[in-house]
C-alpha cells in the first residue's frame, strides 16, 4: 500500500470510490470492480448479495463472487449514509485508512456498508468493505418507524383488552407458531424480539421455572466479565444507571423485564423433548413436554436453538472420581463459597468459572482452596480484557458502533487481536511473570490471537483476572497441574508421588455441552450430520452453522454475548422472514 490518502479529504475520497464501484457494478465487469480493490484487500458481506454470511479476500475472487449475484440483487444507489458518522480517518489493525459508511439499495430491499480505504497506484482503493441488508422492502422493522400496533385500546369497550390479547398469544390454543426458539435467555429472547417485530410468529420454550433461571441457578458470585456499555439487548438498552459489570441476578431479573416488554410468548418449564422433519410438509413434528407432566405437539417452519455455546454441563468421567466421599459439584451449581466455609476444595479448571469459584470459596473462608490446570489458559486482566470493545469508547452513535463492529473481515480482525493480545501481555507482565514463577502454564491463544477468538474458536480457554490470579501468585489458592494425579480417591486426589491432597467438595469447572451435541440429542444423528459443526471459524473466518444457513432446513442456531446476540439476532430474523416470504430457501 502507498499509504494513507492526502491528496484528498475523507468525503471527497469516499464519494469518488462509491461512485467508481456503482458504475463498475453497473457494468457487470469483473477486471473493472477488481481495480477498485487494494493489493491486500477484503470483502464481508452479511446477507446485501447472498442469504448468507461470506468474507472474501483478493480483488480478483472478491470481483468473481459479486458479478454473478448483479442481475439478481441489482444493487445501486451508492451513497454515503446521511446523518451517520461522516467519513474519516481511523487506524484499524495497524493500518490508517479513511472508514466510510454509506447506504444503498438492492432488490430485496435498503443495505448499508463500510468500506476503508488506502492510497494505491494513485488512487484510492478499498482494503475492506462490509455489505449488509438493512431490511425487506415492505416487511420493515416498525421499531425503526411508526408503532405497528394500531388498535387503540380507550376505543375497545365490550372488546379484549390488552391482557386479554396477549394471553390468547401466549396459549397458542388454536394455532403452532411458525418459529420455536429453544432457550429464553440473551440468544433466545434477542432473535424473538426481533421476529415478532417482523410479524413472524414466535414461541420460545425454556426447561427453567422462571424466565433469567438459566443465569440465577449459576454461582452465587457470578457478574459478567464485559462492560455494560456493550451488552444491550434490542430495542430495549440497559439503564445508564447499571453498574460497570451486571451481577447474574440483576441480569435475569432484565430477561423478564425484557419479555414482557417486547411482548414475546414464552413457556417456561418447558422443554423440547424430541423433533423430527417432514420434508414433504416442509416443517418440523416436535414434542414439547411441561414440567407439569403435560405435553403438546406442535408443526413450526423454524427451529431456532438459543439455548447457549454453554448449555448441559459436561461431568468428565476422571478415574475414581466416583470413589469419592465428600460433594462433587459443576461450577455452574456449587453454590456460594459461604456454603463451604471451613472446608478444603480442589477446583478443576482454571477458565474463568474455574477461578471465580476459586476466588469465591478462598475469600468465603474455605481452609484450603486448590486450582487443577488441564491446559495452558489465557490469563487477561479484567481491564485489559475491555480491550476488543474499544470501538465502543469512539464518540459516534452506538447504531454506527454495531455497524463498525460487524465490518471487519476475519483476516483484519485476526491481526487487530494479535495486536491487542501483544499489548495486554506487556500490561500484564508483572502478574503473568508472578502466575509463570507459581508453575502456572499461560498461553495467548492460537498465534496470539488472543481471548475473543478462543471464545469464538472453543468457547473458553481464558480467564479475565477479577483477583484470584493474585491469590494464586500469593499462595492463597494453591494450584497443582492435572497431569501430577494419578487417580482421584476417596479422600481427594491421590498424586503420581503417592501424595493426597485431601478434599471435602471437588468442583468440574470443565464447560458445557455444545449446540451441536445438543441437537443430536434431542433431533437425532441424521439431523445433527447434516447440519455438521456448529460453533467455530469456517475457511472464511465466519463461524459455522451460527446466524446462518445449515445443512438441515428449517434448523438455525443463535449464540454468543449479549452483544453477539443484540447485533445477530437481526441477521438471522430477516433470513427466517425471507423464508416466510418466499424469497429465499
Amino acid at each position: 500500500m502507498d499509504g494513507i490518502l492526502t491528496d484528498a479529504s475523507e468525503k471527497a475520497a469516499a464519494t469518488t470510490w462509491l461512485g467508481d464501484f456503482e458504475a463498475a457494478l453497473a457494468s457487470g465487469e469483473a477486471a473493472r470492480l477488481a481495480a477498485l480493490f487494494a493489493e491486500e484487500c477484503h470483502w464481508r458481506d452479511i446477507l446485501a448479495f447472498a442469504w448468507d454470511l461470506h468474507t472474501v479476500s483478493g480483488a480478483a475472487s472478491i470481483a468473481e463472487r459479486m458479478v454473478p449475484a448483479l442481475g439478481r440483487m441489482a444493487p445501486r444507489e451508492m451513497k454515503l449514509a446521511q446523518g451517520r458518522t461522516p467519513p474519516r480517518r481511523v487506524s484499524r489493525a495497524g493500518t490508517e485508512a479513511v472508514e466510510a459508511i454509506f447506504t444503498f439499495e438492492t432488490s430485496v430491499g435498503p443495505c448499508h456498508g463500510v468500506v476503508r480505504l488506502v492510497h494505491e497506484g494513485g488512487k484510492p482503493r478499498a482494503w475492506t468493505l462490509m455489505t449488509a441488508l438493512d431490511e425487506i422492502r415492505g416487511h420493515e422493522d416498525p421499531a425503526n418507524g411508526q408503532r405497528w400496533q394500531d388498535v387503540d385500546w380507550k376505543r375497545n369497550f365490550g372488546g379484549e383488552n390488552w391482557l386479554d390479547r396477549r394471553e390468547r398469544a401466549r396459549a397458542y390454543a388454536d394455532r403452532d407458531p411458525a418459529v420455536l426458539v429453544v432457550g429464553a435467555a440473551q440468544a433466545g429472547l434477542s432473535v424473538a424480539a426481533r421476529l415478532t417485530q417482523l410479524g413472524v410468529d414466535t414461541l420460545v420454550v425454556d426447561r427453567e421455572a422462571r424466565i433469567g433461571d438459566s443465569w440465577r441457578r449459576r454461582y452465587h458470585a457470578l457478574t459478567l466479565h464485559n462492560e455494560t456499555r456493550v451488552n444491550h439487548l434490542p430495542y430495549m438498552p440497559f439503564p445508564r444507571s447499571w453498574p460497570v459489570f451486571i451481577p447474574k441476578d440483576m441480569l435475569a431479573n432484565w430477561f423478564e423485564i425484557y419479555a414482557e416488554a417486547m411482548e414475546l410468548n414464552v413457556w417456561t418449564g418447558t422443554e423440547l423433548a424430541s423433533g423430527t422433519w417432514d420434508e414433504e410438509a416442509g416443517c418440523w413434528d416436535v414434542l414439547l413436554r411441561r414440567a407439569d407432566g403435560g405435553e403438546r405437539r406442535m408443526r413450526p417452519r423454524h427451529i431456532v436453538f438459543a439455548n447457549g455455546v454453554s448449555t448441559t454441563p459436561v461431568m468428565p468421567d476422571l478415574p475414581g472420581l466416583e470413589e469419592f466421599r465428600g460433594a462433587v459439584r459443576h461450577s455452574g451449581g456449587y453454590g456460594s463459597g459461604l456454603d463451604w466455609k471451613g472446608k478444603r476444595a480442589l477446583v478443576v479448571g482454571t477458565g474463568t468459572s474455574g477461578h471465580d469459584v476459586a476466588q469465591d470459596l478462598s475469600v468465603s473462608g474455605a481452609t484450603e482452596v486448590t486450582l487443577v490446570q488441564r491446559s495452558p489458559t489465557l490469563v487477561v486482566s479484567l481491564k485489559e480484557a475491555q480491550a476488543p470493545y474499544a470501538l465502543y469508547d469512539e464518540d459516534i452513535s452506538f447504531e454506527d458502533k454495531d455497524v463498525l463492529a460487524t465490518s471487519f473481515p476475519f483476516p483484519v480482525l485476526r491481526r487487530a487481536h494479535q495486536m491487542m493480545t501483544a499489548r495486554n501481555r506487556e500490561a500484564d507482565r508483572a502478574l503473568l511473570e508472578g502466575l509463570e514463577r507459581r508453575g502456572f502454564r499461560l498461553t495467548s491463544g492460537e498465534d496470539g490471537t488472543g481471548w475473543q477468538v478462543m471464545y469464538q474458536s472453543r468457547g473458553g480457554g481464558y480467564y479475565f483476572d477479577a483477583g484470584c490470579s493474585q491469590l494464586v501468585v500469593d499462595g492463597r489458592v494453591g494450584l497443582i497441574q492435572y497431569a501430577e494425579i494419578d487417580r482421584f480417591g476417596p479422600e481427594g486426589a491421590t498424586m503420581k508421588d503417592g501424595s493426597v491432597r485431601p478434599a471435602d467438595l471437588i468442583v468440574l469447572a470443565t464447560g458445557y455441552e455444545g449446540q451441536a451435541a445438543a441437537a443430536r440429542r434431542i433431533l437425532g444423528d441424521a439431523v445433527a450430520d447434516r447440519i455438521g459443526r456448529v460453533w467455530g471459524f469456517d475457511e472464511e473466518g465466519e463461524l459455522h452453522g451460527m446466524w446462518r444457513p445449515t445443512g438441515q432446513p428449517g434448523l438455525w442456531f443463535h449464540a454468543g454475548g449479549l452483544a453477539q446476540c443484540r447485533i445477530y439476532s437481526k441477521v438471522l430474523a430477516l433470513q427466517i422472514k425471507a423464508r416466510e416470504l418466499g424469497i429465499a430457501s
